[in-house]
């Protein structure tokens, strides 16, 4: 969109001047329309990201169930990237729910805070 915004922003006048012999700040309207409606809909989609967040904070204790007898909790962390994840890992299974997306350690205190987590385990 970026592209076509760009394009239509110089091509078009570029190519009525060469057609005219005369540049008209006209022909750039079309372009900037398409980079104005651009910035717009990105402003509303990082709104929206940024939105997303509370709502899931503000369900996580209810949709992610903590039983302390048959689950551990875990932090995943990536040797490569450095991304940590929390979630719970099954005692019996082994299988792993990732949980939360661990960016500061206000996150992982926030964590341990909703679940009554005293200490968790990390594993790379």
């Amino acid at each position: 969109m970026i592209g076509l915004g760009a394009a239509l922003f110089v091509l078009v006048p570029a190519f009525g001047w060469l057609a005219s012999g005369r540049f008209s700040w006209l022909l750039c309207i079309p372009g900037a329309v398409v980079l104005m409606a651009f910035l717009i809909i990105f402003s509303i989609e990082m709104k929206q990201d940024n939105a997303a967040v509370p709502y899931y904070e503000k369900n996580l204790k209810t949709a992610i169930p903590f039983d302390s007898a048959t689950h551990e909790p875990v932090l995943h962390a990536s040797i490569c990237t450095g991304e940590k994840i929390a979630g719970f890992r099954d005692k019996t299974t082994g299988h792993f729910t990732e949980v939360m997306l661990i960016r500061s350690n206000s996150d992982l205190a926030r964590f341990k805070a909703i679940y009554q987590i005293s200490e968790i385990k990390t594993e790379y």
